[in-house]
């Protein structure tokens, strides 16, 4: 808790200095205006008592003095709780992200506990911070004015301050539990929350509408969606109750409280041992007092919460990185060799099926390799071990002979040019779609046109209504054209995909050039166009080859086959085809069918 404390205001600080320190100025000033107050109004009302006037003057216009300052004191601490508010959150979303962008691998982001607290960590990050800054300032700037009530009520009564004191102490205990049930109950329901924000994303995701309404599944994700909610509501109504119960029994103390102290001031008034002033005061103390300890308590409580949460954020920004990282690490040669996959075993997890068992492969700099096997034999996780977002469970991946795990990870990925299958289709325009493939040469028209041209994307994105700046969405809209009707617009699955692969040629000149599925969305005619146009970029690096459709990797030079997470066979096309084995009976199977397709065309013409 004391770090957390201590992050937040270390956060505040660094995010806004000039308007934390107003805050802590105008708390200590804020503090001690009500106590000013009391003392002028006290002095006031003896005068007015005793019938001497003299100072009656200078009394009313410091009284009104202070009542100006504190009214001013409490605009300029909105003021001044906005602006650091707003302040902190920027600060906090942008440690937050930069954490999450640090992790190298994707065992964390498939972790469902990690989703969970990432949830926690941007919830407590954007506010928590604000929340712990402004209940210690509250605590502290109701601390002084409670001090300087306190003392006046111990000079008038001991009694009552001790008794109004020790009335505190259940209340503290009270707030701080409830504030330990609350903080469990939104970590009990993160996922629950989670689900149900997927829930409703099902409901209004342009991708996911098709589906949903053609099948009906509006009816099941709202009944899915309620049901996650019904957790969560449940989960807060069981805690909102422990609290009305708490709440009224503190009410109840509180009440006995200030009545028997408003009781004993009025006998004692009455019996003269305390004057007008006296009893001015001492109510405004009593009041003052407890309202103060009930802000304090509650500050304490939200504070308390806010800290709880908070400790999720730390925890996320403080993590470790998610692939070991070489103290010392190889600079990246340029490839010239190759890179060797050394007796390979990889899972997902321990308690997860060997996707890949011993595999050991060579991939020559200037040469086409091609993974192809069944769906789950291990292909694209092989792709994924090779952009190192793992690293092998034994067995190693050589890049030059080294170890990729001796490499820097950002250098070995800035080798590597990669169309993965699922390929992100981004809702933003057609310009920013080709350069996040490599954003230095994102002020360069020339080249991303090139690009566009040779993945034959180019006329379509030049013929759009806004060319290479058209939003490529229908879900957001350009700022600057936002009353246009055709300010986005939507691709098509194959143009995507020809995008995509514009994207990954922008990325010239890298060692390692994969292909994960390239033209799996494509007409026969425009996979031939595109596979023609990227043979030439095999030459100068290594090539990495991952198709189902055999027809599209019989011109590489090396052909391995996956079955089960074992190399089942290899060879060139012609090899493979002489042994008759795995290979040939698939290549022949698709070759039947292109040939049955051929044939019946034929005969309805």
């Amino acid at each position: 808790m004391t770090r957390a404390l201590t992050a937040a205001f270390v956060l505040a600080w660094r995010s806004h200095r000039s308007a934390l320190a107003g805050r802590l100025a105008g708390t200590v000033l804020s503090g001690l205006a009500p106590v000013a107050a009391a003392s002028l109004l006290r002095m006031i009302l003896d005068d007015l008592a005793s019938g001497r006037h003299g100072s009656l003057v200078p009394l009313v216009i410091a009284l009104g003095l202070t009542g100006g300052l504190m009214a001013v004191l409490t605009n300029v601490g909105q003021y001044l709780s906005a602006q650091s508010g707003r302040a902190i959150q920027a600060g906090a979303t942008a440690d937050l992200f930069s954490a999450v962008t640090r992790l190298a691998g994707l065992r964390r982001l498939e972790d469902p506990a990690f989703q969970d607290r990432l949830r926690l960590a941007q919830q407590a990050g954007t506010s928590g911070p604000s929340q712990v800054v402004s209940a210690v300032i509250a605590a502290g700037q109701s601390a002084i004015t409670l001090s300087g009530f306190l003392i006046t009520l111990v000079v008038l009564s001991p009694v009552l301050a001790i008794v109004v004191v020790a009335a505190a102490l259940p209340a503290i205990y009270a707030e701080l539990g409830i504030s330990r049930r609350r903080v469990a109950m939104i970590s009990g329901t993160s996922h629950a929350q989670r689900r149900q924000y997927f829930y409703a994303s099902m409901l209004s995701d342009h991708a996911a509408a098709k589906e949903i309404r053609l099948f009906g599944l509006g009816s099941f994700f709202r009944r899915r969606m309620l049901d996650e909610m019904r957790i969560v509501l449940r989960a807060g109504e069981r805690v909102d109750r422990r609290e009305l119960a708490v709440y009224g029994g503190l009410a109840a103390l509180g009440a006995v409280v200030a009545g028997g102290g408003l009781w004993w001031a009025a006998l004692a008034a009455a019996s003269g041992h305390l004057t007008i002033g006296d009893l001015s005061i001492l109510v405004a103390a009593l009041a003052s007092v407890a309202t103060g300890l009930t802000v304090i308590i509650t500050s304490v409580a939200m504070a308390a919460q806010a800290l709880l949460l908070f400790r999720s954020y730390l925890d996320v920004i403080a993590q470790g990185p998610d692939l070991p990282v070489s103290p010392d690490p190889v600079p990246v040669p340029a490839l010239r060799s190759g890179i060797e996959v050394d007796d390979v075993w990889f899972r997902y997890g321990p308690d997860q099926p060997w996707i890949l068992r011993g595999v050991s492969l060579f991939i020559p700099h200037g040469q086409a390799v091609a993974f192809v096997g069944r769906n789950g034999a291990g292909k694209s996780t092989l792709v994924k071990l090779l952009c190192r977002f793992y690293d092998p469970d034994r067995g190693r991946i050589l890049w030059d002979g080294v170890d990729l795990r001796d490499l820097e990870v950002a250098r070995l990925r800035d080798k590597i040019s990669v169309v993965f299958q699922d390929y992100m289709a981004y809702e933003l325009s057609a310009a920013d779609n080709i350069a996040v493939g490599d954003l230095a040469l994102a002020g360069q028209p020339e080249t991303m046109s090139a690009a566009a041209r040779r993945a034959g994307i180019h006329d379509v994105l030049a013929a759009l209504p806004k060319g290479y700046d058209t939003l490529l969405t229908r879900t957001y809209f350009d700022l600057a054209d936002r009353d246009n009707p055709q300010t986005g617009v939507l691709l098509s699955g194959g143009q995507w995909q020809r995008l995509a692969i514009a994207r990954s040629l922008l990325r010239a000149g890298r060692d390692l050039l994969i292909l994960d599925e390239p033209s799996s969305g494509l007409d026969a005619e425009a996979e031939e166009e595109i596979h023609v146009s990227l043979a030439g970029d095999r030459r100068d690096r290594a090539t990495v080859l991952v198709s189902h459709r055999l027809n599209t990797v019989r011109d590489a030079n090396h052909i391995v086959v996956l079955s089960d997470g074992v190399i089942s066979e290899q060879g060139d096309h012609d090899a493979l085809m002489a042994r008759s084995g795995a290979y040939a009976r698939l290549f022949s199977l698709q070759a039947k069918g292109y040939a049955d397709a051929a044939t019946g065309a034929r005969g309805d013409d």
